[in-house]
């Protein structure tokens, strides 16, 4: 007996329904982003190693997917090379390519290449799978979509304000109530000087980054680990359990970071961007959060992350602001910030609060039952009618015994199904049957069509 074909683990099939549910989500974050100017653009699933190493930090760079190379790839290597077991040294050789970690760093080694073509500030969104060589766990995969939206070539933090209304529209169409985080690095960078560690604030934001996901006390052993100093840990703590409204976090900060001149700027930044933002009658809450670090090393500015309210996940939306991501790619001075949505986690949300209107997973409305070869060709015609004037419908292929083609009408939840015989034809109409009270008639394809529009 063969064996059962399997996946590989963190990676999911998705059903005729769930892509009528995903496509609904990619539907709608597309829809907004146009409504606010963006363009799409699509770059290839592997981009060379040169490209993906090194910007997402070391913790980063050992999730990236690497792409063995075709042909002798032992070539040119050495027995001593390979008898030393080196997997990041061999790994180097074996490897030129690796699948994208995100859109983002893609995205600026396409600015970089194509910055003649382009007309800044550039608006662009990206739709499209990334890989981690992650640990699979709830809401957590090896593959998954991410839904972009990034502005480079402006440093007004105007775009960060339409960037939250973005989050914020999107959230609203989708009715999942949530959470908008907001910090900024140079707060972080002002909060590590003032501390005395100003050298560790990588370690630092990478550890307080999970601050949800582990805890204090185990947040503070690994700053312990780091080599941060107990006076620096003690310090740290009143600052990153800051509670109250935002304009009170922001009167603190300005006292606690008055010797930091880049803590200072991150706090005026924030103080702008959540005052717009006020102004413009938010419908979804935006908080201060200081324990928000996003652990990715590009971000320079303001960063965000969103929480659903209704469900234990994790950020189903992130991003910030990256001053010098493409000067790593030889284009400097080009300042740029962006979100990305989590379409696979958005998908667990929804499915899990059931909040997905019945119009985007029904896909055919209109089943025509198979009675012979003159009911089907008569059929057709009405086939037709129905699909000009913009229903989703079809004719079940086989003439087939009435259980089975209604079996099939219910397994695939279409709401009516038109029954047209010897009687139905020689008036020139057909019994339309409503699958969900059993209520049939006697209609016209034009009375039918009206009739299934009218109830959308």
């Amino acid at each position: 007996m063969a064996q059962k074909p399997s996946i590989p683990k963190g990676t999911r099939d998705f059903s005729p329904e769930e892509m009528a549910k995903r496509n609904y989500i990619f539907n709608t974050i597309r829809d907004v982003y146009h409504f606010y100017g963006f363009q799409q653009i699509e770059t290839p699933a592997m981009e060379t190693l040169s490209t993906l190493m090194g910007k997402y930090g070391e913790e980063g760079d050992k999730l990236l997917f690497k792409i063995q190379n075709s042909g002798d790839y032992f070539s040119g290597l050495t027995d001593e090379e390979l008898l030393s077991r080196n997997a990041a040294k061999l790994a180097s050789k074996f490897c030129e390519k690796g699948l994208r970690y995100d859109l983002t760093v893609p995205f600026a080694r396409y600015v970089v290449m194509h910055r003649d073509e382009l007309t800044f500030p550039f608006k662009r969104y990206q739709i499209q799978p990334v890989w981690r060589a992650d640990r699979p766990q709830k809401g957590r995969y090896r593959e998954f979509y991410q839904c972009d939206a990034d502005v480079v070539g402006s440093d007004s933090l105007l775009n960060e304000v339409e960037l939250m209304q973005i989050v914020d529209t999107v959230f609203s169409r989708f009715g999942i109530r949530v959470c908008i985080k907001i910090n900024n690095r140079k707060i972080l960078s002002g909060i590590a000087e003032i501390i005395g560690e100003a050298d560790k604030i990588v370690d630092i934001t990478v550890a307080i980054d999970k601050l949800d996901k582990i805890g204090l006390d185990n947040v503070n052993a690994e700053l312990r680990e780091k080599g941060i100093s107990e006076g620096a840990i003690g310090k740290l703590q009143p600052i990153i359990l800051l509670s109250g409204s935002n304009e009170e976090k922001l009167a603190t900060l300005k006292e606690v970071l008055a010797g930091s001149e880049t803590g200072l700027k991150g706090v005026a930044e924030s103080e702008f961007i959540l005052s717009t933002l006020q102004g413009l009658q938010m419908k979804n809450d935006i908080e201060l959060d200081l324990t928000l670090a996003r652990g990715l090393n590009y971000y320079t500015g303001a960063i965000f992350e969103v929480k659903a309210l209704d469900v234990q996940i994790g950020s189903i939306t992130g991003g910030g602001r990256y001053d010098n991501l493409t000067g790593v790619f030889g284009l400097g001075g080009v300042s740029g910030v962006g979100i990305s949505f989590g379409a696979d986690r958005i998908f667990d949300v929804l499915n899990q609060l059931d909040l997905y209107p019945r119009e985007a997973v029904n896909s055919t409305q209109l089943l025509f039952i198979n009675f012979g070869e003159r009911e089907a060709a008569y059929a057709m015609q009405a086939l037709k009618q129905a699909r000009e004037a913009g229903l989703r419908a079809e004719l079940f292929p086989d003439s087939s015994k009435m259980k089975k083609q209604m079996s099939y009408a219910n397994a695939k939840k279409i709401p009516f199904v038109a029954l047209a015989g010897e009687n139905e034809i020689a008036e020139g109409k057909l019994t339309l049957k409503n699958m969900e009270s059993g209520e049939q008639a006697l209609v016209t394809i034009q009375e039918a069509i009206e009739r299934i529009l009218s109830l959308g």
